[in-house]
């Protein structure tokens, strides 16, 4: 969707039909407003989107959509049995770990691709085998696909696969075809420490990071560990020494200072339906206060604050983030504050886990992929769950 014309999209929940499209202009700066009928019956050529300043319409798929982070977007769903790809510009791909690898395989050349599996995050093969259990994937998902017309133009066919943490690689991003979304928890992660520690302000040891996530980052399958009764009112720690992401924040960590940065990171499960919240205890380097750490996140961001890549939040010092705050945004609040402790730090930083630890940084990198504003269709979006 071209945001010279739209700058949002809204569900009208009664008023329209079926595949009905409507415009209407917002108050005094006059801007559109595209509005579409929401309903789970429309068919995948129903949606028309047209815009006056270019002409081509183009398909995207979402392979995956009856996941969590499928579910992110209009809920227009066919069976992957009866999905071509023919005339597909774009893919979001939302399948689990380990189907994907063997299905972009088959996909034309011509795709633009984000991935939100791990099977394109790692660059060691082996710690991809040791971490997931398996070297590739070799069936086909029974999943769902779907399909939406929004206007995207497609013209670059880079092979090569980019690592999609986008504030740190948005350059790279721009020329992919093919960007590995990062995780949840090592977005959050990753955000804070990659500029603190290129600019060697921290210690590249004795990083603790405590994370604590919504149950939706779990999954949609029906897990006994994952129930109402077994969540509700209390706390549970999973994947201790063990979780999967490991890997992925250790790789970025490790890119960011030019040799080997292990962590000490314990994840928990909350008993709420989405947010993230990281708090990393960090060693400053010598000499090195929090104020320096501040600074630098400032300095280091400040792309998005003079161009309003309304995306990445420092808030004022001495205010803690809250996941409220980023709920149902593809925001990531942070801030640093000192440690009792002489010489170390404590950072805090929140974000929605479906949103910017998924479906929204994955928009966010595709708009940047095909050359849009970062936040096209990012500023109004329904919740689910």
């Amino acid at each position: 969707m071209s945001t010279s014309v739209f700058n949002s999209v809204c569900f009208d929940r009664g008023c329209l039909w079926k595949g009905e499209v409507k415009f209407s202009k917002l108050g005094k700066r006059n801007e559109d407003r595209l509005y579409v009928g929401r309903s789970t019956l429309l068919s995948p050529r129903s949606l028309q989107i047209r815009n006056s300043k270019q002409e081509k319409d183009v398909r995207v798929a979402l392979l995956g959509a009856s996941g969590y982070t499928g579910a992110e977007d209009l809920p227009v769903l066919v069976s992957t049995n009866g999905a071509s790809f023919s005339d597909v510009d774009a893919v979001f791909c939302c399948l689990p770990h380990g189907t994907t690898q063997e299905i972009i395989k088959a996909l034309p050349k011509w795709l633009k691709i984000v991935d939100l599996s791990a099977d394109f995050r790692l660059g060691d093969i082996s710690e991809y085998e040791e971490w997931y259990g398996q070297p590739q994937s070799t069936r086909f998902a029974d999943d769902w696909v779907m399909w939406t017309m929004v206007h995207f133009p497609c013209d670059n066919n880079v092979e090569e696969a980019i690592y999609g943490l986008t504030e740190i690689f948005r350059e790279k991003i721009k020329n992919a075809r093919l960007v590995a979304n990062p995780g949840c928890y090592p977005t959050s992660i990753q955000l804070p420490l990659v500029p603190l520690i290129k600019a060697n302000l921290i210690e590249f040891k004795n990083i603790i990071i405590d994370s604590k996530s919504g149950v939706s980052g779990a999954g949609r399958g029906a897990k006994v560990a994952n129930l109402y009764t077994e969540l509700t009112e209390g706390i549970m720690s999973y994947g201790v020494t063990r979780h999967r992401h490991v890997p992925e924040i250790e790789q970025g960590l490790s890119d960011a200072a030019g040799s080997k940065v292990t962590v000490s990171f314990t994840p928990h499960l909350m008993p709420m339906s989405r947010g993230m919240q990281s708090t990393i205890y960090v060693e400053m380097a010598p000499g090195v206060t929090t104020e320096d750490l501040y600074q630098q996140l400032k300095l280091s961001y400040e792309f998005n604050f003079h161009h309003r890549m309304k995306n990445f939040k420092l808030l004022e010092k001495g205010v803690v983030p809250r996941t409220h705050d980023v709920r149902g945004s593809n925001y990531c609040y942070m801030n640093v504050f000192p440690d009792r402790i002489s010489g170390r730090a404590i950072i805090i930083s929140v974000i929605d886990n479906l949103l910017k630890g998924a479906s929204g940084q994955a928009v966010q990198n595709l708009n940047i992929m095909m050359g849009f504003p970062e936040n096209t269709g990012l500023s109004y979006l329904p919740l689910f769950p």
